[in-house]
């Protein structure tokens, strides 16, 4: 019997432990970082916003000009049976589409054929919960992340070598992330999480440049209905600096504190007061069934 304690892959029809996945070393989405994905998570046995998940992932393939055999409904199926069968009450779960393997001798991507992989692995922190207790410490780098006219960033991608070589950038500092800015020094995003401040009441968040995460549509949502005000517009890096909060969203830990920023304390360097109202209105959302599923085990 596979034994899928660490977690369950699905491949070519298949249900394998996920140790045992494999992608071909000449599939474009090795070799070209060509491919889209989408990462859902599952809390305490429920599923958070898995149609928006699957709706962006497909909205990101026909961007790319990308098709699988799978309907909306039978991706759905797979994720569900990769986190049943793991067992994980706690999890993070990836679809991924690559543009597959092209014609022998063709650089053609139009002869490739997509391929559609997903797996549920154990759940993923961007900050643990000993870190999102203090705060984070996140620096803001001189790399710019890729414009939105070379591709649109709504596509979730691989491309993250820009982020990447900025995270080297932001450690050699002692921060614990960090965070890109546009070609006009405005904040955009960071590896794998979107970027709030708090103003005298205002949240602002940057409007463009960036993956329009789920979770970052949660945290407007939820601002919004606790009467903030909550704008997307270009935020520079001085502003960024006299914020009173600032948090950071994702789905590997949602709405997260920043207390440091290059160095210095943001507001008073403690996790500020409509951030973890926010935090918790955020989790307390998971046990919601007009935003979350369960799971039968």
């Amino acid at each position: 019997m596979a034994n899928f304690e660490q977690g369950c892959a699905w491949a070519e029809g298949e249900y394998i432990p996920v140790g045992e996945a494999k992608i071909s070393l000449f599939d474009w989405g090795f070799l070209h970082s060509d491919a889209t994905y989408d990462v859902a998570h599952v809390w305490q046995g429920r599923f958070f916003r898995l149609a928006d998940h699957i709706a962006r992932f497909e909205a990101s393939m026909a961007g790319l000009r990308m098709s699988i055999e799978q309907d909306r409904a039978a991706i759905e199926t797979i994720l569900t049976e990769c986190v049943r069968k793991s067992g994980l009450r706690d999890a993070y779960v990836e679809m991924i589409c690559t543009r597959g393997l092209p014609a022998p001798g063709s650089r053609d991507p139009r002869t490739c054929r997509n391929r559609f992989f997903a797996f549920a692995i154990p759940f993923i922190w961007i900050a643990d919960l000993e870190q999102q207790n203090v705060g984070l410490h996140l620096a803001i780098s001189e790399r710019q992340r890729i414009p939105p006219e070379a591709l649109d960033p709504r596509i979730k991608n691989y491309h993250w070598l820009d982020m990447v070589m900025a995270q080297y950038d932001a450690y050699e500092e002692g921060a614990d992330n960090v965070i890109l800015v546009d070609a006009r020094g405005n904040l955009v995003e960071g590896p794998g999480f979107n970027v709030f401040a708090l103003r005298d009441g205002t949240i602002s968040t940057p409007a463009r440049g960036m993956l329009e995460g789920v979770t970052r549509r949660t945290a407007i949502e939820l601002a919004e209905r606790v009467h903030y005000v909550v704008v997307e517009r270009d935020i520079p890096i001085e502003q960024a600096r006299d914020a009173d909060e600032i948090f950071i969203t994702s789905t590997a830990g949602g709405i997260m504190p920043v207390t440091r920023l290059d160095g210095r304390p943001v507001g008073n360097g403690l996790p500020g007061d409509a951030t973890m109202q926010l935090r918790g209105a955020y989790w307390d959302l998971h046990r919601d069934p007009a935003y979350s599923n369960g799971i039968d085990y």
